[in-house]
């Protein structure tokens, strides 16, 4: 053999090695098994078919599960993950503690300006994002507007829980299986703690006062948590204490919730004639208030981040950057419809005319995002940054343990008045032991 066939053969081998490597580009993705997560994996072709080099390992897990497995992973930097899908809460958090890359590599076309500053500011540190919104969601009501005009109602703009009630009253027919309301009872700091904090806000509650002491022995929190147990025990489902998210959104969809207060994002699904039995007899409102000034609307979004523990950084910023670009709601748009498209996240979609066409909710969605205000989310001053969550790390221990107690006062396992002095008890100790004065 020749020295130019051993210099030529030796040089296709390096080239097939090179292509080998590349293709060892596997990411795992954690991510929640929410409708439009789940949307998003049927559409990844798109994605390796542009990026042969990167193949794509898929995490699915509910809600609460998922939180604990990724918060795990990142604490020990076991690097088991190389895209997180994380929110509003630990964001700030995990990138203050140098856990999440700095996402400054989404490509010079990715328009980081168009998000829409409320999003954005809260997935920023120092200035920085550190997580792009996959969607970004507020709360609002979503009712039945054949029973509500069955019940010789009509659903205010801005309702007050006191109207609420009277709707849920008159909506319940628990013979044909129809409940007035169905709202978050499954325990967790992002169940039904999300909902009941931002329901406590609306009032007049709040967890902390300017001092870091637990305020679950005040009549507001009195008042939040008798109202919500007696509203869902007249008016609410079976099991409403271990209904979640997707539980309740199912229940929805199958005819048998006459409101749902929760996420913006469900608008979408609601509406979908493709799921819902109730599409076309769909209204939106304002989360409910209690005439003190907050409505008990919320901020999130779920975003996807880049932990500092992974191998493969840049070509986990190269997938963020396709999962959240408008290229990819463009994507969805095509697929599935503009009404389908995840929601919240970027200020050109909400200037769209074929988005505004398609979602009638979609102004409600943007004053609903708005108007939620982090740095003032309770009627009275607070120390505390973050509207259904208190954004401090020991929160996220504290609001799970919380959510057990007050999804066991749901239940019937514990009185109200036990459950709000186990949370005064629990919270003061764990504050205490975390340093705070």
């Amino acid at each position: 053999m020749t020295t130019l066939w051993k210099s030529l053969l030796g040089a296709c081998a390096l080239s097939t090695l090179a292509v080998a490597a590349q293709a060892d580009t596997t990411l795992t993705i954690a991510t929640v098994n929410n409708g439009d997560m789940v949307r998003m994996q049927k559409l990844t072709d798109d994605f390796t078919k542009a990026n042969p080099d990167i193949k794509l390992n898929w995490v699915t897990l509910e809600e609460n599960v998922l939180r604990q497995k990724v918060t795990t992973d990142i604490a020990t930097k076991a690097g088991q993950f190389d895209v997180l899908t994380i929110g509003t809460y630990e964001v700030p958090i995990w990138a203050k503690r140098g856990w999440l890359e700095p996402l400054d590599k989404l490509g010079a076309d990715y328009d980081v300006d168009d998000l829409l500053p409320a999003i954005r500011a809260g997935l920023s540190y120092n200035s920085k994002l550190y997580a792009a919104p996959f969607y970004g969601e507020s709360s609002f009501v979503m009712y039945r507007t054949d029973l509500m005009k069955k019940a010789g109602l009509t659903m205010p703009e801005k309702p007050t829980w006191d109207f609420i009630k009277q709707a849920a009253d008159k909506m319940t027919d628990k013979a044909h299986e129809v409940y007035g309301v169905c709202l978050r009872g499954k325990a967790g700091w992002g169940e039904n703690m999300a909902f009941l904090t931002a329901m406590s806000n609306s009032f007049g509650a709040r967890w902390f006062n300017e001092h870091w002491q637990p305020q679950f022995n005040t009549p507001e929190w009195k008042n939040t948590l008798t109202f919500y147990v007696n509203l869902l025990k007249a008016d609410g489902p079976p099991g409403a204490s271990s209904n979640g998210f997707n539980e309740n959104l199912a229940l929805f969809d199958a005819g048998k919730c006459g409101m749902w207060i929760d996420a913006t994002v469900a608008a979408g699904f609601v509406t979908d004639p493709k799921q819902s039995k109730v599409a076309s007899d769909v209204g939106f409102a304002l989360a409910p208030n209690d005439g003190k000034g907050k409505n008990a609307n919320w901020l999130w979004a779920w975003s996807l981040a880049v932990p500092t523990s992974t191998k493969n950084g840049d070509a986990a910023q190269k997938f963020v950057s396709w999962a959240t670009s408008k290229h990819y709601t463009e994507l969805v748009a095509k697929q599935d419809g503009w009404a389908h498209v995840p929601p919240g996240t970027r200020t050109s979609l909400y200037k769209n005319p074929e988005y505004l066409k398609a979602a009638p909710w979609a102004q409600m969605t943007l004053g609903s995002i708005n108007s939620a205000d982090p740095t003032h989310p309770t009627v009275k001053p607070v120390p505390y940054v973050g509207v259904q969550f208190v954004a401090i790390p020991e929160f996220q221990g504290i609001g799970t343990e919380v959510g057990q107690d007050f999804s066991a006062a749901l239940a019937g396992g514990m009185t109200i008045d036990a459950a709000l002095a186990k949370a005064q008890t629990t919270t003061a100790s764990a504050m205490k032991k975390a340093g705070y004065k």
